[in-house]
């Protein structure tokens, strides 16, 4: 087996350019989160209505919601899966596999018949994609953060690994902006008629593009030495679970916060905004997406300093602000104040884009080369069913039953958790 050094010598590094890695991973989760978040959009606006029975609004909405639930259960398993062959047969091919499972249960649910058309086996067909969305996710985040931080020089690891988490708010932007476009462009026979299917099929677009970027990459340096040190395992999962749980339960809850406060701002906030707060869709949409610039701003900001300063301490400082910004949902969130509702999604997704700056590269370190890919991916999509697989349902339940107050000190709780899973790390656990 030839080593590292050699491969980088017969020009690999070359191709494997610093440009490329990072236009690699940022565009691959960027259609990963387009593909998630138009879900999302289409779970308030769309399916309550189309793949529901008629009847009680509010309980079509929490059905609809459950069935976005799907996705983050799924999430542990594309982990599991991707991550044994991440960490056996390389990232590129595993990268690859996890954006055409994402992409084709994509396609497939702008294609799918309605409840008028064929009944229950409407809702039962969309979890089914639903969950092969949450498959290829699962696979995705991991493999695209350690794409970008084991390409990274010393000293630039944080900055490197921000950029797939740019794929956030970038892909919501998107696809928020197109629902805004058919929102606008169309009534509201023409878009539940149709329209609606729209940015399901597009994504097909961007998958060719995604796959065509990552097809032409080599495999990282750090796995290349694991490789040539004979340092693969033969089940990473066995591994990471016989020898680094304690790990994994911190870095789960390190995550928790993240998860919560994203989508308790996109999809909670949206549901509850265009439903009992009757702002119009129209309306909402653009302070999300206004508010997603924020988030945009935060991510690079908050590398750069956890380069700097240590990414444990970039993420305590985030966490704190999150738990306090909790206590600001009852006098903020509320009815025909628009510009406060603004000011509001920006400040909270402004604290999310500081948390998610450096949580990928925090979270690969956290993990030997090894058993990488699978320790950050679970680790991470556990946090998602803890987090945000039922965070809209929980919190759509709060608010009607206690207020929207109440909804912030659930985000206020779950700080406090992952507050003190990072309190927990220890320098040993961190690895180069």
């Amino acid at each position: 087996m030839a080593s590292s050094a050699a491969v980088i010598e017969s020009g690999d590094a070359a191709v494997n350019s610093k440009w490329r890695v990072l236009f690699a991973s940022l565009i691959g989760t960027t259609i990963e989160f387009f593909d998630f978040y138009i879900f999302a959009t289409a779970a308030v606006l769309v399916f309550p209505k189309l793949f529901f029975p008629a009847g009680d609004p509010t309980s079509a909405q929490l059905q609809s919601f459950a069935t976005f639930a799907v996705a983050f259960f799924a999430r542990p398993v594309g982990s599991a899966v991707f991550g044994h062959f991440g960490d056996r047969v390389g990232r590129k091919a595993t990268l690859v596999a996890a954006l055409l499972t994402m992409g084709l249960s994509t396609v497939i649910i702008g294609l799918l018949p309605t409840y008028g058309s064929i009944g229950i086996a409407a809702p039962l067909l969309l979890v089914l994609c639903r969950f092969g969305q949450g498959l290829g996710l699962g696979g995705e985040w991991g493999g695209a953060v350690l794409l970008a931080t084991e390409n990274a020089p010393p000293g630039k690891r944080a900055w490197y690994g921000m950029f797939p988490q740019l794929g956030a708010p970038i892909g919501f932007i998107c696809s928020a902006g197109i629902f805004l476009v058919l929102t606008a462009t169309m009534n509201d026979a023409q878009f539940f008629t149709w329209g609606w299917r729209v940015p399901f099929l597009l994504s097909s677009l961007l998958v060719l593009v995604g796959l065509y970027v990552r097809l032409r990459l080599q495999e990282t340096p750090a796995f290349l030495r694991a490789i040539e040190q004979n340092e693969r395992v033969a089940v990473p999962i066995g591994a990471v679970l016989s020898r680094h749980a304690l790990i994994l339960v911190i870095a789960t809850f390190v995550c928790l916060a993240t998860f919560v406060l994203f989508y308790l701002m996109t999809v909670f906030s949206l549901s509850w905004g265009t439903g009992p707060l009757a702002y119009p869709r129209g309306e909402f949409l653009i302070m999300q997406i206004l508010s997603m610039l924020a988030f945009a701003v935060a991510i690079p900001l908050s590398a750069v300093i956890a380069d700097k300063r240590g990414r444990r301490a970039m993420l305590i400082v985030a966490t704190v602000a999150i738990l306090a910004f909790g206590l600001l949902f009852g006098p903020m969130f509320v009815k025909d104040q628009p510009l406060l509702v603004l000011v509001f999604l920006a400040v909270g997704l402004f604290l999310m884009g500081l948390t998610y700056g450096p949580l990928g590269t925090a979270m690969a370190e956290l993990f030997p080369t090894a058993v990488r890919y699978t320790g950050a991916s679970l680790a991470f999509n556990l946090a998602g069913i803890l987090g945000a697989s039922l965070a809209p349902y929980f919190a759509t339940s709060l608010a009607r039953d206690y207020g929207v107050a109440a909804v912030g000190w659930y985000l206020a709780g779950a700080a406090l958790l992952t507050l003190l899973a990072l309190l927990a790390i220890r320098p040993g656990q961190v690895h180069d």
